[in-house]
């Protein structure tokens, strides 16, 4: 099993979880974080006074599949996250040693 986390655009969110429904990925657990990379931020001005936004909004899905779904989740999430532009976000993959649904103690990928 492998743990999968992406972070991406807020406005990406509905598009990724379509998608990722559409595959037969329904179990994620979604973060609205805060954070930048070389995208670094951007200056605002409210009520007259200019101050820099330097950690952005971002929304983090995490979700947990059978090894043999990565490739296939991760080609999902890069293209219905994908714009082009700097700042669209970064996939991490983690190897999952076990997992335990508390309900039931049903283990390993039946868990999931």
């Amino acid at each position: 099993m492998k743990k999968i986390e992406a972070i991406i655009q807020p406005f990406k969110l509905e598009d990724v979880r379509s998608a990722l429904k559409a595959v037969g990925i329904d179990g994620m657990t979604v973060t609205e974080v805060r954070g930048h990379g070389r995208q670094k931020g951007h200056r605002e001005i409210y009520r007259g006074h200019e101050y820099e936004v330097d950690l952005l909004p971002k929304v983090k899905l995490e979700m947990v599949v059978p090894s043999e779904r990565v490739d296939e989740v991760i080609r999902t999430v890069l293209e219905s996250a994908r714009t082009g532009k700097i700042g669209d976000g970064k996939i991490f993959v983690y190897e999952v040693v076990e997992a335990i649904r508390i309900r039931n103690q049903d283990r390993g990928e039946a868990a999931l």
